[in-house]
């Protein structure tokens, strides 16, 4: 009778457990890619809950501090989490109003995704050059000169013709990441060959 060990079942459903995930990323990916708009509008219907469920959240709980709290900095935070509820709201609000008044949230977020990249891209390029001696710093300056171009590209376009960029983004993000976790899936090894047996 073979001798099943606990650490191989483990390692057999974790690996599936990646694959399927990996398969399902890939898929969402591609989807996103041949359906860039619609892609776009999910990814900002998901930032407008989060804005909204986290603007209510810090309100709460700052008026639940107060009392441990200076004035000034009670009143700042519950005006970020009312700007957090009012920029949620009105972006949920254009997004049900139709698909032309939809354009306005979905391009406005993907101004913000090119300005983060701009800055990102920016701050990463002089990190590397700041830190030539160390092994590897070749890769941090071109993964920021092209955060950079990548952040250009976004804010130059025309605001209207934004609302494809962040379903491509998203689909890009998932298929690496599918990619990578069929990979990790893979340098699973089965060990069923290896494991002992036992009359």
């Amino acid at each position: 009778m073979a001798v099943v060990d606990p650490l191989l079942s483990v390692d057999r459903g974790l690996r599936s457990f990646a694959l399927a995930e990996g398969i399902l990323m890939l898929v969402l990916g591609l989807l996103a890619l041949f359906f860039p708009v619609v892609a776009s509008i999910w990814v900002t219907a998901m930032v407008a809950v989060a804005f909204l469920v986290g603007g209510l959240v810090g309100w709460i709980t700052n008026l639940l501090r107060a009392r441990q709290l200076r004035r000034w900095l009670t009143f700042s935070r519950l005006l970020v989490s009312t700007l957090f509820v009012v920029t949620g709201f009105w972006m949920l609000h254009q997004m049900g109003a139709g698909p032309e008044r939809a354009a306005a949230p979905v391009a406005s977020l993907a101004l913000a995704v090119g300005l983060v990249f701009l800055v990102e891209g920016a701050v990463v390029i002089v990190a590397s050059l700041a830190h030539q001696r160390l092994m590897g710093w070749g890769w941090g300056l071109v993964n920021g000169v092209v955060t950079l171009v990548l952040g250009l590209l976004i804010l130059t376009m025309k605001f209207w013709n934004l609302s494809w960029v962040l379903g491509v983004l998203v689909g890009v993000s998932f298929l690496f990441s599918g990619l990578d976790l069929i990979t990790f899936s893979a340098s699973f090894h089965d060990g069923e060959a290896g494991s002992d047996v036992g009359g």
